[in-house]
């Protein structure tokens, strides 16, 4: 069993490149267990209680439901459009969770680990969080955040955080759970400077869970951090039961001491059994300094996914920083991963592989010879495979991908010192094909390793080389160390090279674009089209491709990316728009004569077309 998290992610605004990267880096994760054949339930969502929510809210003039059901529903969207795998979206608003909590702090309070005082102390409303004097910066600030605290008085129930000191000093000891290891020393030097009780509740707001009835206390409601770590628990109802306890919660290193510090004691009171890994990651800066709205350096993850691939951005955040530190974005960076890896090592291996087969063995490979001729070099890059997996296993991205990218390495050193084309021609063919064939086996393992990153693009190289990615060849290649034979087919090019400097180059390009003249407009013809028939391209959830009807009979073939919005049955017989003048293009391997005109409003997309029968290939002006 695996069961991951993402933290629920605060709504007081919209999702940032942080979020992003903790998001992928779980579904990677997640991914890997599948392949490896773990049952998995992956869960991220929403924590929407608090006073930063309620004043958000207020500043929206909204109530503050519905400022949380908006944002939240902004998260949703974007990991729908990153097709994140998780398999529960959660929110603290929802009704489950609230009474699971409820009932929590009920036996927490029964237990005798809950007891009702009064608190004095800054608070930092933006972490959510009580210091004391000897903790703030400049006797007045958070030390977390920054930002200025204020002095509260008012009463709290207390949980009895000190009662678990030394079995949270134990559980560090006994089962290692924290990664990076280097950030065990900090908690332990933390919680040795000793642990006092933990305030709870709050009355100086509204906007979160109230007491139990059975506590008849209707002025408090729980502390957010209370409240939102069960929700780890609270989500996992009936047959999700058994997930239980968490695998991996992933974290921001600024919420480590939440889920390393606080969340194992709740469980220890609520008699469940603890993580094995809480992993904290670090931020993502950009030349230098920390991202915020202030300062005008927030980066929107939906724009560089669209402008570079969302391919190509999840390589880059797995493997431009190592877990725990720091990464600073950089837009030349991301294209020089692109180039030199994505497209260079690995897009352009698959490329010689197809060629050199259809050359000279009519797009067969066979593996029977590779370790007679080869053995040595197959050896090398299964070494790598063997580290790759380890590094990914603690969450080491950057080196997990540095590893199958050596064993990448090894298959294209190779075509370089054996030269297949010159073995032909000294009739050497054994030898040649042995050659190509251990380039492919290199290459379909790796792609197994690397389809938790890259899905989409190794599906494409499992589809080229006519073999599958699953529990089942993870097996067969990788564990058990098997060969294949691949029948290889054309394929587009995985990642074709980045020419452009930046997104923000080509925006300000966009944006000083010079506005079109009629004589412009009329070079376009737009024209009603029939759909004589309609099919689902194998291989993709995207594309469709359309049989036209033009005038004089024409009959068109177009590729359109609308398999999401559209069943391609409904489509047979309706009138569309269509772009009939548009430069022929190859897409997924089809020709596209055209391009079919549609309209998009938020998450729909609508298909542009005439408000009444019109004669087919009647020109649109």
């Amino acid at each position: 069993m695996r069961y991951i998290t993402t933290p629920i992610y605060y709504v007081n605004d919209k999702p940032h490149l942080g979020h992003a990267y903790t998001t992928i880096l779980a579904d990677t994760m997640a991914r890997f267990y599948r392949l490896q054949g773990y049952e998995t339930k992956f869960l991220t969502g929403t924590d929407e209680h608090g006073q930063k929510i309620e004043q958000a809210a207020k500043n929206h003039n909204n109530s503050a439901k519905e400022y949380a059901d908006k944002i939240s529903l902004e998260f949703k969207k974007l990991w729908d459009e990153f097709e994140i795998t998780y398999d529960i979206y959660a929110r603290t608003t929802d009704q489950k969770h609230i009474d699971f909590v409820q009932n929590i702090f009920l036996k927490m309070y029964e237990k005798g680990d809950i007891y009702k005082d009064e608190y004095e102390g800054h608070y930092c409303i933006s972490c959510e969080s009580f210091f004391t004097p000897t903790q703030l910066i400049n006797h007045l600030c958070c030390p977390d955040c920054g930002k200025e605290t204020s002095l509260l008085k008012e009463e709290s129930y207390f949980f009895r955080l000190s009662k678990y000191q030394d079995k949270i000093l134990k559980w560090y000891e006994e089962s290692d759970p924290i990664l990076p290891k280097n950030k065990k020393n900090e908690l332990i030097n933390f919680v040795q400077n000793g642990l006092k009780d933990l305030s709870i509740t709050r009355t100086s707001f509204n906007w979160g869970i109230k007491l139990p009835k059975e506590l008849k206390d209707d002025k408090h409601i729980i502390y957010v951090w209370l409240d939102a770590l069960f929700i780890y628990v609270s989500s996992l109802q009936d047959e999700n039961s058994k997930f239980w306890p968490a695998h991996i919660h992933l974290v921001g290193k600024d919420i480590l001491r939440f889920h390393a510090i606080y969340w194992p004691a709740f469980l220890m009171s609520a008699n469940l059994p603890l993580p094995k890994f809480v992993a904290a990651h670090g931020w993502w800066i950009q030349d230098g300094e920390k991202m915020s709205k202030s300062k005008g350096n927030i980066i929107d993850p939906r724009k560089i996914a669209h402008t570079y691939g969302l391919e190509a951005f999840r390589y880059f955040l797995l493997k431009e920083v190592s877990f725990g530190n720091d990464g600073d974005f950089n837009e030349q960076s991301l294209i020089n991963h692109i180039n030199a890896e994505l497209s260079n090592e690995f897009g352009n291996l698959l490329g010689r592989i197809i060629g050199m087969s259809a050359k000279y063995s009519q797009n067969y490979i066979d593996h029977k010879d590779i370790l007679i001729y080869f053995s040595e070099e197959y050896q090398q890059a299964k070494k790598h495979l063997k580290e790759a997996i380890n590094f990914l296993e603690v969450l080491q991205t950057n080196h997990y991908l540095e590893e199958l990218f050596k064993a990448l390495n090894v298959a294209n050193l190779s075509i370089s010192k054996y030269e297949p084309w010159n073995l032909i021609k000294n009739n050497e063919n054994e030898k040649a094909n042995a050659l190509i064939s251990l380039c492919a086996n290199i290459l379909a393992q790796v792609s197994i390793l690397l389809n938790p990153v890259l899905p989409n693009s190794t599906k494409k190289v499992a589809k080229a080389l006519n073999f599958e990615i699953s529990s089942k060849t993870y097996q067969k290649l990788i564990l058990n160390n098997e060969l294949l034979d691949f029948k290889a087919s054309p394929c587009e090019a995985l990642f074709p090279k980045i020419e452009q400097k930046s997104q923000k180059e080509n925006e300000i390009k966009q944006e000083n674009k010079a506005k079109i003249k009629i004589e412009d407009f009329s070079k376009i013809e737009i024209k009603i089209a029939l759909v004589k028939d309609c099919q689902a391209i194998p291989g993709s959830d995207k594309l469709l491709r359309f049989e036209l009807e033009l005038e004089d009979n024409e009959i068109r073939q177009v590729v359109s990316g609308i398999a999401k919005h559209y069943n391609p049955k409904d489509l047979i017989g309706k009138q569309i728009c269509v772009l009939s003048n548009l430069k022929k293009a190859k897409i997924f391997g089809y020709e596209s004569d055209g391009m079919i005109l549609s309209a998009k409003s938020g998450d729909k997309l609508v298909l542009i077309t005439s408000e009444q029968l019109v004669e087919n290939g009647s020109l649109i002006g």
